[in-house]
């Protein structure tokens, strides 16, 4: 099966020719970017379930498509790490042709929904495009992504990517985050015939637990999976490879191929004192008792701390997601506790606008230093830190260093720590001949993610220690190259 994901039939030449005379460059640039629709945030903040953004309507998605300029070398694909045919789907749009466009996503990308929502695209595909060198906003690829795959998933009339003839050959996949479904697709793709093992009770890793459901609604996820079972890929839940199986079980069951896409839901600490105070956990424990185990239902038995004045330590997008779920939870404050200044926030753009329209206060510049308790060891004071930027660290970012002298105390019920997470263990212990990091990470070949171990390559935050949805998914598209070329020559 080709690769190849242009779009260059004599067809698509004559309607591109059509929509280039329909629209000037200067009509196409004179367009102001679409603004997303949202639910109210006095509203949203009630509900854990209800989607904050609503999605564009189908005049939206046009005119918006209409903005594209289709550059003969268009560098937002370059920035795609899974390099979706971004023109090739947008014009479709613009030309009305959704289910085509849908089509043009699903040739290079398992999960177009998901990533529509939440994939960094100011970071990645809207960085390079060629709005940013007239200083205007650049086309929004990331709305009508997520356009293209909704209205072919609410239409009834989903299509399936070609496929090879099955081989017989038997793949294993050990989670089913992103890297793993992305690798999934693209092996079945091919012909393999593919196994994806999940040690929990729900299929989709962190796009379950991780990503709350007013950011990824579950129901989206669960769609992107029944397509993945349409094509022949098989799920296994309640599955602990490196416990229920080993490496040789796998072995044994005929596995001829492993991808090993387990994640990194290792929760870090601080090491400060207080630590171990109740009402003080990690986001990963927070964000799946709500997400994935329904603490946030009314009809769910599922405990969850709650807490009116609660502080989220971090500020990425596993921060925002707490400190927003606390919102959505009951909190009267919620506020993110962070080292550096705004400006240095690795969280979205999107998800910092978002939580303040929610009402979550910013303390920026501080630092958590020690937690107090009350008389029965329930957390009750934070003390912070006062913070400047000094020098730049070695990401280039400016090292936060303390204030002498300036001590904060800030009374809260509760704490959710987000500063990181660290790769699943589970596999590199089980494993004693794999390579594996100081970190905890699985070494890989970095352009075929193939291990010290032949028949088993990884990808994703076992790999990354931590990383987007999009950077996963790459991963795991790389190693399904890889592998299936490997195999093939075998």
């Amino acid at each position: 099966m080709s690769d190849n994901n242009k779009t260059s039939s004599p067809r698509d030449a004559q309607w591109r020719e059509e929509l280039r005379q329909k629209h000037s460059a200067k009509e196409r640039t004179a367009i102001p970017r679409v603004k997303m629709p949202e639910l109210d945030p006095e509203y949203r903040v009630t509900t854990c379930n209800e989607e904050v953004n609503q999605g564009l309507d189908k005049e939206q998605a046009v005119l918006e498509a209409t903005r594209c300029m289709d550059c003969p070398d268009p560098q937002c694909v370059t920035g795609c790490p899974v390099n979706i045919n971004i023109t090739g789907f947008i014009k479709n749009i613009e030309r009305g042709d959704f289910h085509a466009a849908a089509v043009v996503l699903k040739e290079t990308s398992a999960l177009p929904a998901v990533c529509g929502r939440v994939c960094p695209q100011e970071k990645q595909c809207e960085s390079r495009c060629i709005y940013h060198k007239m200083k205007k906003e650049p086309v929004a690829i990331g709305y009508l992504e997520r356009f293209a795959a909704d209205t072919e998933r609410l239409s009834g009339n989903t299509s399936l990517p070609p496929m090879d003839a099955p081989n017989g050959i038997k793949i294993a996949v050990v989670g089913s985050g992103p890297a793993g479904l992305s690798f999934a697709g693209d092996m079945v793709k091919r012909g393999f015939d593919v196994t994806v093992f999940e040690a929990l009770h729900e299929i989709g890793g962190v796009l379950k637990y991780g990503i709350p459901e007013f950011r990824l609604p579950n129901a989206v996820v669960d769609v992107e999976i029944d397509g993945l079972r349409s094509m022949g890929v098989k799920f296994e839940k309640d599955c602990i490879v490196g416990k229920t199986l080993s490496y040789d079980n796998l072995h044994e069951m005929g596995f001829k191929g492993i991808f090993v896409a387990s994640g990194a839901g290792l929760p870090r600490f601080m090491n400060i004192p207080g630590e171990n105070l109740i009402g003080v956990m990690s986001s990963n424990e927070y964000l799946t008792r709500v997400n994935l185990m329904g603490a946030g239902r009314p009809d769910w038995d599922t405990p969850v701390l709650r807490g009116k004045r609660v502080a989220v330590i971090g500020g990425g997008n596993t921060a925002m997601d707490s400190v927003r779920t606390a919102r959505r939870m009951g909190a009267e404050v919620a506020m993110v506790v962070y080292r550096r200044s705004e400006a240095e926030m690795p969280a979205r753009l999107e998800e910092v606008k978002h939580a303040k329209e929610e009402g979550v206060q910013f303390m920026t510049l501080h630092n958590p230093v020690e937690y107090r308790g009350d008389e029965k060891g329930r957390v009750n004071m934070m003390l912070l830190q006062r913070m400047e930027l000094g020098e730049p660290d070695a990401s280039g970012r400016r090292s936060p260093v303390p204030v002498e002298g300036a001590i904060e105390e800030i009374p809260v019920d509760l704490v959710i720590v987000s500063v990181g997470v660290s790769p699943n263990p589970l596999i590199p212990n089980s494993i004693p001949q794999l390579e594996v990091s100081r970190r905890g990470t699985i070494v890989v070949d970095e352009t075929s993610m193939q291990s010290s171990l032949n028949d088993l390559y990884a990808g994703g935050d076992i790999v990354r220690g931590g990383a987007t949805v999009i950077l996963a998914m790459g991963d795991g598209r790389r190693a399904a190259a890889s592998m299936a070329d490997a195999l093939k020559d075998a």
